[in-house]
């Protein structure tokens, strides 16, 4: 019974894997043939801080045809993100309890809408700034061409830095939730708080102080958003949650006593040979 359950398990995750996959491979089917044109966009907020007469480079024979397709998946893949998410929670979902499930739908989509509005906010805020004092500190007689592999991983990265940097909101009102912290406690280890979004800016970002800086002071913003969101928010007592519990525990066992009983209903009308 175990192993059956097991293995059911297993064809479960390949199922989801698969869709999750086959969306992503949908999507960038619908994206390849525009690849050019979204790279053109991705460039932009350098091209526009380029001084006249300098450009971007390939330094590889393969480059413009195979960086393009890069960014082409990627923005697919970013683009089903919601439902990669959707599909990660309806596996898990069967193993939670009621509560966890009422918690679990709104942390997805407010995680997914964080993480896209990290994107947006590093391609229209971030990208003109940084791109512009990189160019104006080039020395006299130095062109400025940035290979587009390279300008491809590099806005790659700070992607998935600001993107994930903007989930501290959710963070925060989770770990108050959770009854983990309180919103005072949050608040006497401000300057913590703020040293770590100074020491996650310089790992999560390019090694200079201009983007760290960058990054850093939406950390510390979004921390401030989380904690005066979390101010509204009971924290869940130990009483709820073993209440809750064995609430479910019961319903679970109601559920799974149903099944056995219907299981054993159609083994005895089987006709017997």
């Amino acid at each position: 019974m175990q192993g059956a359950t097991f293995m059911s398990h297993l064809l479960e995750l390949r199922d989801r894997l698969m869709r999750g996959g086959g969306a992503v491979l949908v999507l960038f089917i619908m994206a390849a043939p525009f690849a050019n044109t979204l790279y053109e966009y991705l460039a932009q907020p350098l091209m526009s801080a380029l001084p006249e007469g300098n450009s971007m480079i390939s330094t590889e024979p393969h480059g413009p045809f195979f960086v393009p397709f890069k960014f082409a998946f990627a923005f697919a893949a970013a683009v089903a993100m919601p439902y990669l998410l959707y599909q990660l929670w309806a596996f898990v979902a069967p193993g939670l309890y009621e509560h966890e499930k009422k918690l679990t739908v709104p942390l997805l989509v407010s995680s997914s809408v964080l993480f896209y509005l990290g994107i947006l906010f590093a391609y229209f805020v971030v990208f003109p700034v940084i791109f512009a004092f990189f160019t104006s500190t080039a020395p006299d007689g130095v062109l400025v061409m940035t290979d587009i592999s390279a300008y491809l991983s590099f806005v790659l990265k700070l992607f998935f830095a600001f993107g994930l940097a903007f989930e501290v909101p959710v963070a925060t009102v989770l770990l108050v939730r959770m009854g983990m912290t309180t919103p005072d406690a949050l608040a006497t280890k401000r300057p913590y708080i703020i040293v770590g979004a100074f020491v996650v800016g310089m790992l999560m970002t390019p090694p200079d102080i201009f983007s760290q800086t960058m990054l850093a002071i939406p950390v510390w913003l979004l921390f401030e958003a989380g904690l005066y969101f979390s101010r509204s928010i009971k924290p869940r007592s130990r009483d709820d949650e073993v209440e809750s519990d064995e609430y479910d525990d019961l319903e679970r066992e109601l559920d799974e006593g149903m099944a056995e009983f219907e299981e054993l209903g159609s083994d005895e009308d089987t006709p017997r040979n």
